[in-house]
């Protein structure tokens, strides 16, 4: 990746922001043969007692007797917290807790592939808190008990504020041991200088008179969620028999040629140019994108959505200030600021109202600026596209092997 420009990718102007989004998206690729290879060396892997469901007890054990002890240190994404660290700054000033922050996860593969052997002997990975996308490697962490028990008494902010669709997440019930950071939403992307009607439907994407101008996606994961919903099955809880009825109309869709190339990123500068007319496509690129001519739409069948979570290592050795953290997080005036830089799904619904108020007062290209974020349905979806979207399918070992030989060979031809 170092030698791709990430402010081309994203048709960014601030560069920083344009880094951050094309490592998250890669990594959201996990179903890809590299990061399957990576999830699967977990086989076999001995963990420190993961459970399927938490229980107060639980909860109760992992916290007797630790206490804040005024430091954490924090692994995140690059570009996911402002370059002055202004958020962190204004944590330390009020809670008195100081904070190492580190931009050390590049793609969740080779994180999973570095905590893994401390995480399983019981060891410090040096970490406090990390920033988790849900999929393979996190499920991992929670099946194999490498994640703390959240205490969820000791986050009243978050009960309170957080939205209701991020909250008790299908890869983590009852929020048992993440709670969300930021969210982004996979649907459809189009370009209205070539589209003469309106795209509402993934049933569009498969329309033979767009024959060689719709781009799909080429992550297993992210194509297979989208056959799903043309057949209105939800991929959440979806089965083998239907994850084959949805590969056999992917298969039909490629090989009428409708399909001009199953791409990664590279979707948004041929969205742009026209290239391709639509395109499955993630929000975030498309509020980014200086084109006026590209909108993006929720499919009515659904659309899927991601969030990167937080969550505190079981051997962290400051997890009281790291919980401080969390929770700090979800006060939404504290987390406007990470909202204005970062431009994505903040899971606070407040959130909206606050920029509107800082946007009402503004002036010139910060009001301008404020007015198109506190209105975007890309940052704030609609309750009833919110209502449409669905998380990836939680995954076993054996089911993610099937998976992977019924979506993974679409989009090399096989």
């Amino acid at each position: 990746m170092s030698n791709i420009d990430p402010a081309f990718l994203r048709g960014l102007t601030r560069p920083r922001l344009a880094r951050s989004s094309y490592a998250r998206r890669d990594v959201l690729r996990m179903m890809g043969a590299a990061g399957a290879g990576v999830a699967l060396s977990a086989c076999g892997v001995q963990g420190q007692g993961g459970k399927e469901k938490v229980s107060q007890t639980d909860v109760q054990k992992y916290w007797a007797g630790k206490a804040k002890n005024g430091k954490l240190n924090w692994a995140n994404w690059p570009g996911y917290m402002q370059d002055d660290r202004e958020t962190i700054k204004a944590f330390e000033k009020e809670t008195g807790i100081q904070v190492t922050y580190k931009e050390v996860i590049q793609e969740m593969g080779p994180w999973f592939g570095k905590i893994q052997a401390p995480l399983s002997a019981g060891q410090s990975i040096g970490f406090d808190l990390m920033i988790m996308t849900n999929g393979i490697q996190l499920e991992q962490c929670r099946q194999l008990g490498y994640l703390a028990p959240l205490d969820l008494a000791k986050l009243p902010n978050f009960q309170k504020n957080v939205g209701p669709s991020f909250k008790n997440p299908s890869y983590d019930p009852g929020n048992a041991h993440t709670i969300p950071y930021e969210s982004g939403v996979t649907g459809i992307a189009y370009n209205t200088k070539y589209v003469d009607e309106e795209i509402t439907s993934i049933a569009q994407l498969f329309d033979a008179k767009y024959k060689g101008k719709v781009g799909m996606m080429g992550d297993s994961q992210e194509l297979g969620n989208f056959g799903m919903f043309l057949l209105g099955i939800d991929p959440e809880k979806s089965t083998q028999a239907d994850w084959e009825k949805a590969a056999a109309k992917l298969r039909e869709q490629r090989d009428k040629g409708i399909v001009r190339k199953y791409y990664s990123q590279d979707y948004v500068d041929a969205v742009s140019k026209g290239d391709v007319w639509m395109t499955m496509a993630w929000s975030g690129d498309v509020y980014s994108l200086t084109s006026p001519d590209v909108k993006f739409v929720v499919p009515k069948e659904g659309g899927t959505i991601w969030t990167d979570n937080m969550c505190i290592p079981k051997t962290a050795e400051n997890p009281v200030d790291a919980l401080t953290l969390m929770d700090w997080l979800y006060v939404p005036e504290n987390n406007v600021p990470l909202t204005e830089f970062i431009n994505y799904m903040p899971p606070i619904p407040s959130t909206q109202e606050i920029l509107k108020q800082k946007a009402a007062k503004a002036t010139g290209d910060e009001k301008k600026d404020l007015t198109r974020l506190s209105t975007s349905s890309l940052i704030f979806p609609s309750e009833a596209d919110l209502a449409r979207l669905r998380h990836y399918r939680r995954l076993t070992q054996a089911e993610e092997q099937e998976y992977q030989k019924i979506f993974e060979p679409i989009s090399k031809g096989s």
